[in-house]
């Protein structure tokens, strides 16, 4: 009886703690992160207003009403997609909490260990606080190269996600958002969070034992509000805007430095152009070097969602976590190497989202 106690109090800790994300800074939705976005969003929308002949139809009708109108349309909120995101969410932070929390600091462990040849994180993990210059800038270095790794790690993960066939399967959870708005963001299937957790994890422990190899201690990343401040700006530039329907992209080629919601637009457009592209987090020079970055001029040609064979099993909370299992499996068998003396199938497509939209 106790241990059921337990669990079911483990639980409820965390759904009140889901509730909690608003007031909690290391969520994408802490209020902050909310209101720098809106303020980003008014701008967008003055902007609109003002120059309507230099923006797309669909943006010049909705800055004709007000902020509000415009901040939280319609067609957003009338949508069942926006309502399933709310409802998701609430259940898959619970399911995906217990499995992801275990396996991220395991990753991150193994990493440490494997770098190190077996040397155990937790000999390191207590550090002294900055004080010294020359701490700061050891601090700053360290945290901008664990950044980078850890986006480049998953940026690399993103990109099996949507070459692979099984891979998109689970994927595809969250692209299969119609309409979009910041709850979107955790629309996500928890195979994409193990994926993303265990080989960020693994990054990480490995930056963790080249810094203890290297300088003798590992360095305390400088935080602001709990947050590492790399990842604290990133956030509240406007991050909530990147699943939206504001287009908000920046000025010349700085789009190809720093993200913007554009950038993540259309990464979700299922235009034929948009497919597979614009991959990055944090850093699009990946989406640069490799081949993968794109920046239309406007979003007229952005919209969101998969093609109607992928999405339209995807139309409840259940559904959304084992369609994909169902799908995965199907695309496993019918990947099955033939039987001696059978002709291999050539019909075969692959579901992947460059197979559903050849390029043009």
């Amino acid at each position: 009886m106790d241990t059921i106690i337990q669990m079911v109090a483990s639980v409820l800790d965390v759904v009140v703690d889901t509730f909690l994300y608003v007031v909690n800074p290391m969520q994408r939705v802490f209020w902050l992160y909310l209101v720098t976005s809106a303020i980003a969003a008014f701008f967008v929308w003055r902007a609109l207003r003002a120059r309507t002949d230099h923006a797309t139809e669909r943006d010049a009708e909705a800055a004709k009403g007000s902020f509000l109108r415009f901040l939280f349309p319609r067609h957003v909120w009338s949508h069942p997609s926006a309502w399933l995101d709310l409802r998701y969410a609430l259940f898959h932070k619970v399911v995906s909490h217990f499995l992801l929390l275990g396996l991220t600091g395991f990753a991150i462990s193994l990493g440490y260990r494997i770098a190190t040849g077996g040397e155990r994180l937790t000999t390191v993990l207590s550090q002294t606080q900055i004080t010294t210059a020359a701490e700061w800038i050891v601090a700053i270095l360290f945290m901008i190269v664990a950044v980078a790794v850890s986006d480049f790690i998953a940026w690399a993960c993103h990109y099996a996600q949507h070459k692979v066939p099984v891979l998109w399967q689970f994927h595809k959870v969250h692209h299969s958002a119609e309409v979009m708005h910041p709850i979107s963001n955790y629309r996500e299937h928890p195979v994409d969070n193990l994926t993303y957790g265990f080989f960020v994890g693994l990054g990480y422990g490995v930056v963790y034992a080249l810094a203890v190899t290297y300088l003798g201690f590992l360095p305390t990343m400088p935080t602001l509000l709990g947050v590492p401040i790399l990842m604290f700006v990133f956030n509240v530039v406007a991050y909530n805007l990147r699943h939206s329907h504001v287009w908000l992209k920046w000025p010349g080629k700085w789009s190809a430095v720093f993200p913007s919601p554009a950038h993540h637009h259309v990464h979700h457009s299922c235009h034929p152009d948009h497919i597979d592209k614009n991959f990055a987090f944090m850093f699009p020079v990946w989406d640069v070097l490799f081949g993968t970055y794109i920046m239309p001029e406007d979003n007229r040609d952005v919209k969101f969602g998969v093609p109607p064979e992928q999405g339209r099993d995807l139309d409840s909370v259940w559904r959304l976590y084992w369609v994909p299992f169902r799908d995965a499996y199907r695309e496993l068998t019918r990947r099955k190497r033939p039987a001696a003396g059978t002709a291999p199938d050539t019909d075969v497509t692959p579901d992947t989202p460059s197979a559903q939209f050849p390029a043009e």
